[in-house]
């Protein structure tokens, strides 16, 4: 028997399964982030910047592209409780700080190597970002001084805090998740997740679950405070490259090299939805609606089938819009 959650998810995307393109970049886009109020998206690019849209009901319109990173722009995200802050990391060794409100680079912080992972501190006190020698460097989010370094001895994938900022999380190359205890960073415990290579994490905004994607194509679901695997979904036949849980927690929206994006019900692991689309590189969840974020290896063959598209987009908007 479905659950009435399920139900209602379903006879909400009958009517509510459109996808809409928004031009962002002249290169593929690597990451999509909402701000924590959900007025904005940002985007980060190949093409060395990172781009602002505001959500207007149904559509997202580009308020800004950012410039100053003079490599690709790998990942960026949002401070968590003030709407106007993001950050990004490139690969030319640098991670900025942007302020929506002067549309400038607040703080530019000169790191050791090529960025790839970065987050932001729940406490929004620190930013923590990945580089790919697997240094991970933590910032004053205030001073932008680093705080500490570690060099780890396994490839370091994503990274993240728990939602109460007490522990640290890394993904990496050998499928385990490794905890650590924080600020302290000593190590809690190592979990044996996947047999390879675990490529991405995400808490679930209720602080109950968080979720790992695997190259063996596996979302796995983990009970926070057991440390324990809840359930695994495996719908999916490529590597996990990216994940977003929906605002109330009871979806999961995985996507990889395969033409859709999953979208689960976390209770039950079933089905509620795809999303057909190329091989995607990123998915974000709105944090107040039922709309998702992401970003594909398009090519733009209108003019040039060799030319990346760069293009943003939003599912769950009404059919009739």
């Amino acid at each position: 028997m479905a659950s009435r959650y399920y139900q209602t998810m379903q006879e909400t995307f009958k009517t509510n399964n459109k996808s809409r393109e928004f031009p962002a970049h002249s290169a593929k886009v690597h990451s999509v982030a909402w701000s924590c109020d959900g007025r904005r998206l940002a985007s980060g690019s190949v093409d060395k910047t990172a781009s602002v849209f505001v959500l207007e009901k149904d559509r997202l319109v580009k308020e800004n592209n950012y410039r100053g990173h003079s490599d690709s722009v790998d990942q960026l995200c949002w401070h968590p409780s003030n709407p106007d802050l993001f950050v990004t990391a490139s690969g030319d060794k640098s991670v900025r700080i942007w302020d929506v409100r002067t549309t400038k680079c607040t703080a530019v912080v000169n790191t050791k190597g090529e960025n790839i992972n970065i987050c932001w501190s729940p406490d929004g006190q620190t930013v923590a970002v990945g580089n790919k020698e697997d240094v991970v460097t933590f910032i004053d989010a205030k001073t932008h001084k680093t705080k500490a370094e570690e060099k780890f001895k396994f490839e370091v994938n994503e990274i993240s805090w728990n939602n109460d900022n007490d522990m640290f999380f890394l993904t990496n190359g050998n499928g385990c998740i490794n905890i650590l205890s924080y600020p302290e960073l000593k190590t809690i415990q190592s979990i044996n997740a996947h047999p390879s290579n675990c490529i991405c994490i995400k808490f679930d905004p209720t602080g109950k679950y968080f979720a790992t994607g695997s190259n063996d194509a596996l979302v796995s679901l983990w009970d926070l405070d057991e440390l324990v695997c809840v359930r695994c979904f495996s719908r999916l036949d490529w590597p996990v490259r990216t994940l977003s849980f929906s605002h109330d927690g009871k979806m999961l929206a995985s996507a990889s090299e395969d033409h859709f994006i999953d979208i689960a019900e976390v209770e039950t692991g079933e089905k509620l939805w795809e999303v057909q689309c190329s091989p995607t590189f990123t998915v974000a969840w709105h944090p107040k609606r039922h709309l998702l974020a992401y970003s594909c290896d398009d090519k733009d063959d209108k003019y040039d089938n060799s030319r990346e598209a760069g293009t943003v987009k939003l599912f769950g908007l009404p059919n009739d819009s």
